[in-house]
């Protein structure tokens, strides 16, 4: 046997020193601090920008700065990986974060705050590609199901969390500590990592080998991504196209990318593999978690503040209103899991994307009046569904590619998911602020003093205000401004239902695109060649 076959054959029989279950527990556990500080702070913001003397439109970019960092690192993961080693990688990225976290917890001042924020970012970036690379090594193809589905719990599951865990230590204590609690986390796993995990041979080789640094691209991915995240974060709060930064920003991101992909598909050592895409069956699980980012990103921003907004609910209740799904979807994760090792993973999809659109479009039946539960149950049948989308996507997109080609293709399948779930919050912001404004001009157009039901409302309302002291013309104003209040509301209303049944279709239009992946051949959820 050549020393070429020799490496392929020793690199093919390779396997984890430790158990592949604690070695998935332990990757997981940085993962789930990483993905729930994506979400913690949200519910925050007030505290954090009246305890820094800072606006509530500045305090947004400790958010804004987090997803802009960390959607530059998620597609580099891959080759800095190579290029450093995946362990090494892997822990300095906890360190950053973990040092970052602690940082953040002691700014002086928003400034500062944003600056360790971007450090926090960089460091999160790495962590979830990483471990979905460790993953798919550490375990065959046969029970890459059951370990994406430990993953699956972290990922899925703390964004949920986040509102509600998020709001109740700041009640409890300050926003401080929702950067300090990251901080054992990160030194245990740090700790643990350092002992039981270990590169695959394929990677060593790959280090050894060194391939010139892809300056150019790395340049390029970094700023179109950074600008891409900022236009898709301010894009609805600063009216999109009438400001001249954000014109300038899309002219940049859509200049970057486009050059970005050109050099990339040309240079003989890229730095991101879009190459990966001419596999069918990776290019549609991208495509797919995409649009799961879409959906359920959109839906966890919407159903919140639909509670607060016209509910009337505190943030720690409207977080209590999501959490019972991330619970539905830890105790869902473990049976996907066996059922993506049995079954063609395409009809567990295809039923995904088909049950969580008919869930969201079931979310148009909430109107002014809907009680917790029925929004809970709602938002839970809904996570239900998503369960048997991760698992099964992610397990697919492995399962056609060399085993080389993992590090690679965890960065672009994050990427796709981030990516995705950037653009429905913002096309969901967008949308809810232009059809409420639709609505709004139609509902008042048929206030007239022909309009009977108008003049009878305006009138009820009047003797209301006066049985309560208010003179005539006092108690006729208040009226009039009961009513304007009442056709917000309404206008705000439909424009929500607008929202879920865009959300609800493109769902839908995901379940024939299923069947555009190949099909699986028994034994396992696809062949590995």
């Amino acid at each position: 046997m050549s020393d070429a076959a020799t490496v392929r054959h020793d690199e093919a029989l390779w396997q984890q020193p430790h158990n592949p279950w604690v070695i998935a527990l332990v990757v997981t556990m940085a993962t789930f601090m990483e993905v729930l500080d994506t979400s913690v702070a949200n519910v925050s913001l007030p505290h954090i920008a009246g305890n820094l003397s800072a606006g509530l439109d500045e305090s947004t970019w400790v958010l804004t700065s987090y997803l802009v960092s960390n959607a530059v690192i998620l597609p580099l993961s891959g080759w800095l990986s190579e290029r450093i080693g995946r362990k090494r990688f892997y822990m300095s990225c906890v360190a950053l974060f973990t040092a970052s976290s602690l940082l953040c917890g002691f700014a002086p001042n928003l400034g500062t705050l944003v600056l360790f924020r971007v450090l926090q970012g960089a460091g999160g970036g790495g962590l979830q590609p990483s471990e979905q690379a460790i993953l798919a090594d550490t375990f065959p193809p046969a029970k890459r199901g059951m370990a994406f589905a430990v993953y699956g719990m972290a990922v899925v599951a703390a964004p949920a969390l986040g509102p509600t865990l998020g709001g109740w230590i700041t009640d409890s204590f300050t926003w401080r500590w929702i950067f300090f609690i990251n901080v054992p986390v990160g030194i245990l796993s740090l700790v643990l990592t350092s002992r039981l995990i270990s590169d695959p041979p394929y990677l060593k080789n790959k280090k050894r080998d060194g391939a010139r640094i892809d300056y150019i691209g790395f340049g390029l991915i970094a700023v179109g991504l950074g600008f891409l995240q900022v236009v898709l974060d301010k894009g609805q709060r600063e009216d999109w196209f009438e400001t001249p930064y954000i014109r300038v920003f899309t002219f940049i991101f859509v200049t970057a990318l486009i050059l970005a992909v050109i050099w990339e598909l040309h240079v003989e050592h890229p730095v991101v593999d879009l190459r990966l895409f001419k596999n069918r069956t990776f290019f549609m699980s991208n495509v797919m978690l995409f649009m799961v980012g879409f959906v359920i990103y959109s839906t966890t921003v919407l159903l919140p503040q639909y509670a607060q907004e016209l509910m009337g609910y505190t943030a720690e209740q409207s977080g209590m209103l999501i959490s019972p799904g991330g619970v539905t979807i830890m105790l869902l994760m473990p049976l996907i899991g066996f059922l993506v090792s049995h079954y063609d993973a395409r009809k567990l999809i295809g039923f995904g994307f088909l049950t969580i659109g008919i869930a969201t479009l079931n979310m148009m039946q909430f109107n002014l009046g809907v009680d917790f539960r029925t929004m809970m149950w709602a938002r839970v049948f809904q996570a239900g569904s998503l369960a048997f989308l991760f698992v099964p996507i992610n397990t697919v997109a492995y399962a056609t590619l060399p085993r080389d080609k993992n590090n690679a293709a965890s960065g672009l399948i994050n990427l796709a998911r981030n990516i995705g779930g950037s653009v429905g919050i913002s096309l969901v912001t967008t949308t809810l602020a232009r059809r409420a404004q639709f609505h709004q001009s139609v509902l008042v157009a048929h206030l007239s003093p022909y309009d009977a039901r108008f003049v009878n409302t305006v009138r009820a309302m009047g003797r209301h205000f006066a049985f309560s002291g208010s003179g005539a013309v006092m108690a006729t104003r208040q009226a009039y401004a009961g009513v304007g209040v009442m056709v917000a509301r309404q206008a705000t209303l439909l424009a929500y239902l607008d929202n879920f049944w865009l959300l609800g279709l493109s769902a839908l239009a995901l379940v024939p695109l299923t069947f555009l992946m190949k099909k699986p051949k028994p034994g396992g959820p696809l062949a590995v060649h």
